[in-house]
């Protein structure tokens, strides 16, 4: 098998959509992922390290510069089927009350109504429906994302970033997704003027084959 051929994002990035720079979202978690309904030999879950974990966005600011942030507490899991991606899954979710741009006064305004309203809509999630092969380092992954009480289907590339063994003998490997949400698409639209609508957003993360 190549093991260059194992998957990952948002998601997200975020989830997510926003948007699913470079975090460390506390110590490493170890969530497993269920297994699909279709049985597999193949068909391996992971533990996802949340300390390697990322969900990340950038939006333009007065159509000038980016601005960028990221979420610092996230969930994951991952199964993946090599030789039958079809059979493969993965979640992720952020929790919106974790918004770190690094200006803490723009980081309470991101919480509250005018944005991501966190105490009414604490997470931020995406939930693969479809996944498929595209080539030896890249899969293409289809699934729901929901924000702001707005679920959307989005379809984006995962780029595989690396596989082997870590010191302690497990077998890592690295995924990392990007995709575009647009603001309008989930009722986010205050300072429509001075923000643009798209939002970038990168999800990557390295799991743990069990």
């Amino acid at each position: 098998m190549n093991h260059r051929r194992i998957f990952s994002l948002g998601a997200i990035a975020l989830s997510g959509s926003l948007a699913l720079g470079a975090l460390a979202l506390g110590p490493a978690g170890k969530v497993e992922a269920a297994a699909p309904a279709t049985e597999s030999a193949s068909l391996a879950t992971y533990e996802v390290d949340l300390a390697h974990a990322y969900v990340l966005f950038r939006i333009k600011h007065l159509g000038v510069g980016w601005n960028y942030g990221r979420f610092n507490s996230l969930a994951a899991t991952l199964a993946y089927d090599a030789e039958k991606p079809g059979n493969s899954s993965v979640e992720f979710s952020a929790d919106t009350q974790s918004v770190d741009t690094g200006n803490g006064k723009r980081d309470t305004h991101l919480r509250s109504p005018d944005f991501f309203n966190a105490k009414q809509f604490p997470k931020l999630s995406f939930k693969s429906t479809r996944i498929k092969r595209v080539d030896a380092e890249t899969l293409e992954v289809t699934g729901e994302f929901s924000l702001h009480g707005k679920s959307k289907e989005i379809t984006f590339p995962v780029e595989i970033t690396g596989q082997g063994k870590d010191p302690w003998d497990n077998l890592r490997a690295g995924f990392e997704a990007r995709f575009t949400l647009l603001r309008s698409d989930f009722d986010i639209t205050f300072m429509d003027k001075l923000l643009s609508d798209e939002v970038k957003v990168t999800v990557a993360f390295e799991a743990i084959a069990k």
